[in-house]
């Protein structure tokens, strides 16, 4: 176990703990304002994939990253309002919905794919984004390397949290998301157009969760495979419940997943060869389960949550 306490005193760990947590930071965002909004996304697995998927395939085929990061951004919008179209316009079933979009959007990744790459033995893959030093605060000892040596997708997530926060709790629109989320009825009431609003936060949720799908794709793998995303989108939804519905503690509560994560990494590197590496893998979930169970006793969801809103019911 000394290697492992070696391994994670060093600046190379926190770093591969920013980067892991990034998708993860993108990916709860979106869903969080899903749900504050009153709207489970349940399809956010599956919006992860199609995006990550549609975004390596524009780089692939264009040599623009930025194109890509731009076409997963798109791509999860368009899936998110699919979601809403569903859920909010026609207010069916949320969970069944919610699973519906995964199946569909990793059906339609994989047919995609293999469309367009066909069946190669050496899967084909991309130059992605290269690590950009932001002056003077990357020479910072220990923090600069780790935080501000990294991809340009990693400064934008650091730079959403606190943009999400401020949307969320210091602008009209935010207020909004929270009333239709809380009490549609009395947000109809004042004059919100309470459909419309959880349209605008479940495809913004989407844009997000595109965004995350593009980070795995262009920065931490250059390469599209169909496990890609590994449950992270279901991590995700956990993490929010984590976080209780917040923005600055969902950003915290994926840093503390990807730590997790981070670690089991460094365990299966340190040698204990004695030890299947599967036992390694499963500790980050294992480790969310647990922290679900505490956590989920006390927080308190949104109260339309899961509820549809029907304008002409009372």
């Amino acid at each position: 176990m000394s290697a492992v306490f070696e391994q994670i005193f060093q600046v190379g760990f926190l770093a591969a703990i920013i980067r892991i947590a990034t998708p993860l930071a993108f990916a709860t965002l979106g869903e969080m304002f899903s749900e504050r909004a009153g709207v489970l996304n349940l399809g956010i697995e599956g919006i992860m994939l199609l995006s990550a998927m549609a975004g390596f395939t524009a780089t692939s085929l264009s040599g623009s990253l930025w194109l890509g990061v731009l076409v997963a951004v798109a791509t999860g919008a368009l899936m998110g309002a699919v979601h809403a179209l569903f859920t909010v316009a026609l207010g069916l079933s949320q969970h069944v919905c919610g699973i519906g979009v995964t199946l569909f959007c990793s059906g339609l990744a994989y047919f995609l794919y293999r469309l367009i790459f066909g069946q190669q033995s050496v899967p084909p893959s991309i130059k992605g984004f290269q690590p950009e030093p932001i002056p003077l605060l990357s020479d910072i000892p220990i923090l600069g390397p780790a935080v501000f040596n990294q991809f340009t997708l990693v400064y934008l997530a650091i730079i959403a949290v606190p943009l999400a926060a401020f949307v969320l709790y210091r602008t009209p629109w935010g207020l909004s998301v929270r009333m239709v989320g809380e009490n549609p009825r009395a947000a109809d009431s004042a004059g919100v157009s309470v459909i419309g609003t959880r349209f605008q936060a479940v495809i913004l949720g989407g844009a997000l969760m595109g965004l995350a799908g593009a980070f795995l794709t262009m920065a931490q793998f250059n390469a599209f495979t169909f496990g890609v995303v590994s449950g992270r989108g279901w991590v995700a939804i956990a993490l929010v419940v984590f976080g209780r519905w917040d923005p600055w503690r969902s950003a915290g509560a994926a840093l503390l997943f990807a730590f997790v994560d981070a670690l089991q990494l460094r365990m299966q590197a340190s040698g204990l060869g004695h030890i299947p590496y599967e036992a390694f893998l499963m500790l980050p979930f294992i480790f969310t389960i647990v922290a679900m169970a505490f956590m989920s006793r006390n927080a308190v969801a949104p109260s339309a949550l899961l509820k549809p809103f029907r304008r002409e019911e009372r």
